[in-house]
């Protein structure tokens, strides 16, 4: 009968002959926040595209992609939805908030209006969504805007629901409310016919 010592350095041979040539390697993202959000390319000039990060606010490149460099320092570094206005690609619609409802996520302060391409920013409000899902520009009226807000992640919220401006973001109306415990996630416009609108929510 070996002693324990023994029986120590018999199962230690084991497991290095058995385990020995095995390493550790990463198998994924090492940060739970390292994660795009939402992408966003000017139709016109495929060379700009803008990228809202999930915990790292917005990045711009203006050479396809070779390089980017930040342009939302100064506001919530969670974005949820950058929707450029493509008759006018200077200028842009963000929601901060990142829609991905889950663990690590994070949450935003309204929505913001920039028309130099990201140079300055204006707080267009919708300060209590929290978590902005999508932004529609009506294709005719660029002063019309949809935006689509999930709203709090941990508590019934009565900001839900599908929000429009009509002034360029002075005021908001809410045009589609479920109740407090369903957000508004997506909008599109019927391209044919503006009016129409489709709204999705969860």
């Amino acid at each position: 009968m070996l002693s324990a010592a023994a029986q120590s350095q018999t199962n230690d041979f084991k497991g290095s002959a058995l385990f020995g040539a095995v390493k550790a390697r990463s198998i994924g993202p090492a940060g739970m926040s390292g994660r795009v959000a939402d992408l966003a390319v000017v139709n016109s000039d495929p060379s700009v595209i803008y990228v809202g990060a999930a915990g790292g606010g917005i990045w711009k490149s203006t050479n396809g992609g070779a390089t980017f460099q930040p342009i939302f320092e100064k506001y919530p570094q969670s974005i949820g939805k950058i929707t450029i206005d493509q008759k006018r690609p200077d200028t842009l619609w963000v929601g901060t908030g990142e829609p991905w409802t889950r663990n690590s996520v994070s949450y935003g302060n309204g929505i913001y209006l920039s028309v130099n391409g990201g140079r300055d920013w204006q707080h267009k409000g919708l300060e209590l969504s929290e978590r902005i899902g999508d932004i529609a520009i009506h294709p005719n009226k660029p002063e019309t805007v949809y935006v689509s807000v999930l709203g709090s992640l941990w508590k019934p919220s009565r900001d839900r629901g599908l929000y429009r401006t009509t002034d360029f973001g002075k005021t908001w109306e809410k045009i589609l409310y479920v109740d407090e415990n369903t957000g508004c996630t997506n909008v599109l416009i019927d391209p044919q016919e503006p009016d129409i609108l489709y709204a999705t929510t969860w």
